[in-house]
This record gives structure tokens, C-alpha cells and sequence, in this order.
């Protein structure tokens, strides 16, 4: 059996979170190893072939400070056990987002590979960004990887002279989803804080605004309403209080909320009994689509633009640019006009992710 090493975003969110589960389940006979807090034994506790090392370990912790403050050397209990493995997969959306201490994360980037070890980096796209020596260092980062296979064009098209840089879509496209049947009229939101991103602070009064006013339509029509929270470190329960506090006592029997943190199954079957999803989350738009849902999104950046213009969606849609002039009337015309979304060539496309994994791996489809 050979092992693997993982990096991800393990931070509870459940988009990261699929990645993993789907990378764990497409390679049964593979062990995994993957450094995240301790909870996360709970979270995969049915997978058997992913093994986590609890970033929480005292020991762990204290040596990488000694390794660190001594010798500069990054995420070094990691690295002892990724030279154990046979390979290493990074695997993730918005890896690459510049932020202000991006010179130090770059730090702990460089430190992943494992010198004469296979490294695979996949699902990933890359920016926002506007230092081009981000970029730069980046390239030359990526050209030292054994494979890389973005998920969306433009950040195909940033590196598309390197040899080893492929494209393909989302991994959650590869996604087993459970076939659920519901004859309740229910619609799903998911929602984020948009303040906590730099480039969004002063946008969560006119988004929870709207948010509020498009729950309001479907009370109206008589759905159950249930707001998604994707991610608590990101706040997205948060916005589902700050939103709740907004909608009339009248409606709270058709209104629910999910907070997502240990139980991937009962969120996926949260959006598979929907009849309708809202979406701000890119994987709620997604998994929306892969459970052969009406999916209105929200775009709230360039990665979901990018990944949208991609995917030839060519239905109605919400930029947080338009929020704040927003009514009720333009609100019903776009969801009147909402259709399923064709993921057939989605789907073959994203297997392409693990093209050059399933030859290291020896997996044959």
C-alpha cells in the first residue's frame, strides 16, 4: 500500500473538506496522512485508509518552534512524516490568494515538497493578486512540482507555459452524492460575512439586506427556508445570526439554520432534499449543480466569476456590486428565471484532476 502525504485547508469548511474525502475515497487503497486538529478523527472517522496526526500534540507543536527559531526550518514534523510517504498531494481551491503576510506564508509553501519525492498539486486556482513578484515566485515554485492541474482557465492561462500546469474542473465534480428524494418545499442559502475580506468591509449591511429580502420572496411562497453556514472560522455563522435577527417572528416556523463543523452527511443531505439553492459559497453553487438543483449564485469575487464564465452558465445571477440597488421586484425576475444548470461535460472534465495521480497510484478507471 503506498502512503501519501496531504496538505490542505483544514479549518472545518466543508468545500476543503470534500476535496478530501473525495481524494480518500477515490484511492481505497491508499493510506493518507494528513496533519489537522484533532477533531478532524471524528469529521473522517468512517474513512479508514486517512490517518490524522492532531495538529494540536504538544510534542509536535514544541519541535516545530525548536526546528523553526534553530535551523529555519518550516513545518518540519510534517516533513518527517511526508519523507515516510511515497508522495505528497496539496490539495485546495484558494490557495493562493495574496495577502499581506504572503512573504512569510511563502515561507511555509517552500517547505512542503520532499526532494526526489513526487508532489501534486490539485484543484487549486491562484489570486487575487497585484505584486508581480508574487506571481514570479510562484512560477518558479510550481515548475519544481511533478504535476499541477488548476481548476479554472485564467490561472491555467498564468502558467500555461509551464509543461507540468494542466486545467480541469472542480474536484467536487467527482464528488458520490447520495440520491435523496424530498417533497418538502424548501430552499437552501448559503451565506458568508463578507467583512472579514479585506476587499468586502463594507459590504455586510447591504448583502444581509438582500439576503434577507431574497428568504423573504420564498416565505412568501411558502418554502421552508434553511441558511448554510459553510465555515465557522470564516464566520459564515455569524452572518446566519446577523441575518435571523432580521426576519419577522411570523416566519420563524419555516426557518431553520445549519451550521456545518463535523458532519459532512448531514450537510450534503441539507442540499440534496432542497428544491432551490442560493448560493454566495462556490461549493454551494456546485453541489447545487451536481444534485441537479436550480442554483442562483451570489459572486462575491473573480474566482467564482472565472470559474461561472468556464462552466457557460449563462443563467441569471447577483454581483455584489448591484446589492445595494437591489429590490424585491429584480430579486423575483432572477429567480423566476433560474434553470438547471447541464454538468455533463463538468463532469468528465474534473476527473482530469487526477490524471497523472492515477498513474503514480496505478489506479485504473
Amino acid at each position: 500500500m503506498k502512503k501519501v502525504m496531504v496538505y490542505a485547508y483544514t479549518a472545518f469548511n466543508l468545500g476543503d473538506d470534500l476535496f478530501i474525502k473525495t481524494l480518500c475515497e477515490r484511492y481505497p487503497k491508499t493510506m493518507f496522512y494528513l496533519v489537522a486538529p484533532k477533531s478532524y478523527r471524528e469529521l473522517f472517522a468512517d474513512i479508514d485508509n486517512l490517518k490524522i496526526i492532531p495538529r494540536e500534540s504538544f510534542i509536535r507543536r514544541s519541535l516545530n518552534l525548536i526546528m523553526k527559531k534553530l535551523f529555519r526550518k518550516y513545518r518540519f514534523t510534517e516533513r518527517l512524516i511526508a519523507k515516510k510517504c511515497d508522495a505528497s498531494v496539496y490539495i485546495g481551491g484558494s490557495l493562493f490568494m495574496q495577502q499581506k503576510n504572503w512573504r512569510k506564508q511563502l515561507k511555509h509553501t517552500k517547505a512542503l515538497p520532499i526532494k526526489n519525492k513526487p508532489f501534486y498539486l490539485l484543484g487549486a486556482n491562484f489570486g487575487p493578486f497585484d505584486d508581480e513578484q508574487f506571481y514570479t515566485v510562484h512560477e518558479q515554485i510550481f515548475q519544481t512540482y511533478t504535476d499541477v492541474c488548476f481548476r479554472d482557465h485564467y490561472s491555467y492561462q498564468l502558467f500555461r507555459h509551464l509543461k507540468n500546469v494542466r486545467q480541469a474542473d472542480d474536484i467536487i465534480f467527482q464528488l458520490k452524492v447520495p440520491t435523496l428524494k424530498s417533497d418538502k418545499q424548501s430552499v437552501v442559502i448559503s451565506v458568508i460575512k463578507p467583512s472579514i475580506r479585506h476587499d468586502l468591509i463594507h459590504y455586510d449591511e447591504d448583502y444581509y439586506e438582500a439576503i434577507t429580502t431574497i428568504a423573504q420572496y420564498f416565505l412568501q411562497q411558502n418554502y421552508h427556508v434553511t441558511f448554510i453556514a459553510f465555515c465557522t472560522e470564516e464566520k459564515d455563522d455569524v452572518a446566519v445570526k446577523q441575518i435571523l435577527q432580521r426576519m419577522p417572528k411570523q416566519y420563524s416556523e419555516q426557518i431553520n439554520e445549519h451550521i456545518y463543523q463535523h458532519d459532512i452527511t448531514s450537510a450534503l443531505k441539507t442540499i440534496a432534499e432542497a428544491k432551490f439553492i442560493i448560493a454566495t459559497r462556490l461549493h454551494a453553487m456546485l453541489l447545487g449543480w451536481l444534485f441537479n438543483k436550480p442554483v442562483l449564485p451570489i459572486v462575491y469575487n473573480d474566482k467564482m466569476s472565472n470559474i461561472l464564465k468556464d462552466c457557460q452558465f449563462e443563467g441569471p445571477l447577483i454581483n455584489f456590486s448591484e446589492l445595494n440597488e437591489l429590490r424585491e421586484q429584480t430579486i423575483e425576475q432572477r429567480i423566476e428565471r433560474v434553470m438547471v444548470h447541464d454538468i455533463t461535460a463538468l463532469l468528465t472534465n474534473s476527473e482530469k484532476q487526477f490524471t497523472k495521480l492515477d498513474q503514480f497510484l496505478n489506479k485504473h478507471i
